[in-house]
């Protein structure tokens, strides 16, 4: 008994190491961010049509691979900043438990076999859409405009609009013009959801030099344009619904959504605190997902 107690203490820290080891290189792939993105792309696609289950599941997996190959490169680049960072600086590789390189290996193979993955079991249109999406978050975005203009979420936030082009290519083997609206959604909403994050962040952006909207232009700038972005996006959430793509259920959806998120950007323009800025955030999250859900009630039902 005592023998086999003293093997279990001497084997625990090397299963602690295994599962930071784990931990980390999940962590390289940012599966918060991700989770949203995903369940963009399976809505559309059960918006699209009637996928099976085994389609959903593996265009999400190619998408997860080539969305954190992405977010892996990221963390690879970001190092520096990420260190200067009291919010970043325990990430895997400025904290130094993953290499650099080995981050950068990982990424570029994660992001090559979900490509792989999408073009042998889904098709290849799929496949060259997710791709780009990689391609652009790691290229337009991350090295490109991030660190030279405070409209680097503006341009680069194209990416994280591919998924929703990803299903609907998954579903139907084409793009179409609902498909092209369900990208311009998920694109005209990323400012105002991540300049209201950008607002909390401000005093550390600042500290590393990245030129976001509130360091540059200032926070009284920065909620105006909130405001402004949040009313064009309510704009473009009615355009499926003039187009023919979607119903009733849809539009009260979105002009009720639409409503909510309005409210809270003239709040934050009111009130230039913290806490309404963090509530905008959230409820930015809640949104989108609330849209696209509603997307799916006004499809099958």
């Amino acid at each position: 008994m005592e023998a086999s107690t003293a093997n279990a203490a001497a084997l625990a820290p090397g299963r602690s190491a295994v599962r930071q080891l784990l931990a980390d290189y999940l962590e390289l792939t940012k599966p918060k961010v991700q989770s949203l993105l995903l369940f963009t792309t399976a809505t559309t696609m059960l918006v699209a049509g009637s996928p099976s289950l085994g389609l959903i599941l593996l265009t999400c997996l190619g998408g997860y691979l080539s969305a954190g190959g992405a977010g892996a490169v990221n963390h690879w680049y970001d190092r520096d900043i990420d260190l200067a960072m009291a919010r970043t600086a325990d990430r895997p590789v400025p904290s130094g438990r993953i290499a650099p390189t080995a981050a950068l290996v990982y990424g570029c193979t994660l992001a090559a076999l979900g490509f792989l993955l999408l073009w042998s079991q889904v098709n290849l249109l799929a496949a060259t859409l997710s791709f780009s999406g990689f391609l652009g978050y790691v290229f337009v975005y991350t090295v490109w405009l991030k660190r030279r203009t405070p409209q680097n979420i503006v341009i680069g936030g194209a990416a994280g609009a591919v998924p929703p082009l990803v299903g609907w290519a998954a579903t139907t083997g084409s793009i179409s013009g609902t498909a092209i609206y369900l990208f311009a959604i998920v694109f005209f909403w990323t400012p105002p959801h991540f300049w209201a994050l950008s607002i909390l962040m401000k005093e550390e952006y600042a500290k590393v030099g990245v030129p976001m909207l509130s360091v540059v232009r200032g926070e009284d700038e920065t909620r105006k344009q909130i405001l402004l972005y949040t009313i064009l996006l309510y704009a473009v959430t009615q355009l499926p619904f003039c187009a023919g793509g979607f119903g009733t259920i849809y539009l009260v959806s979105s002009l009720a959504l639409g409503a909510g998120f309005i409210a809270g950007a003239v709040a934050l323009y009111r009130r230039a605190d913290r806490k309404t800025a963090l509530r905008l955030y959230l409820f930015s999250l809640a949104y989108l997902a609330l849209l696209f859900l509603a997307m799916v009630a006004d499809a099958k039902l």
